[in-house]
């Protein structure tokens, strides 16, 4: 069984969707906009020193979504075990991602 980290389980139980925003801002892409930076740093990750092989990582993601993700839709689930594979994994802390979410947060509400 797969621990539970803090930050993913928060943003589990209160971030937004992308269906649920896209309707809110009317945009029709179905894709939201974070998409390929998801598949590109899967991407990069598998590629060179095979920090996180594709099959290691989708094993890894399904296993993660049956156990702690299963209430969230795709893709913002594959976000979530992305980031839990990679915080287990030392790629990233937790408090790295917190960090970089403020930014990002910051950066939203300026607008």
């Amino acid at each position: 069984m797969s621990k539970s980290i803090p930050l993913l389980d928060k943003i589990g139980e209160e971030g937004r969707v992308w269906n649920d925003l896209r309707e809110e801002y009317g945009v029709e892409n179905p894709d939201p906009p974070w998409r390929v930076t998801l598949e590109s740093t899967c991407e990069a990750l598998n590629e060179g020193a095979c920090v996180l092989p594709s099959l290691a990582r989708r094993d890894e993601e399904d296993d993660l979504v049956d156990e702690l993700y299963s209430h969230i839709p795709h893709p913002e689930r594959q976000l979530l075990a992305l980031a839990h594979s990679m915080i287990i994994r030392g790629i990233m802390t937790e408090e790295d991602l917190a960090q970089h979410l403020k930014v990002v947060e910051k950066r939203l509400n300026a607008a």
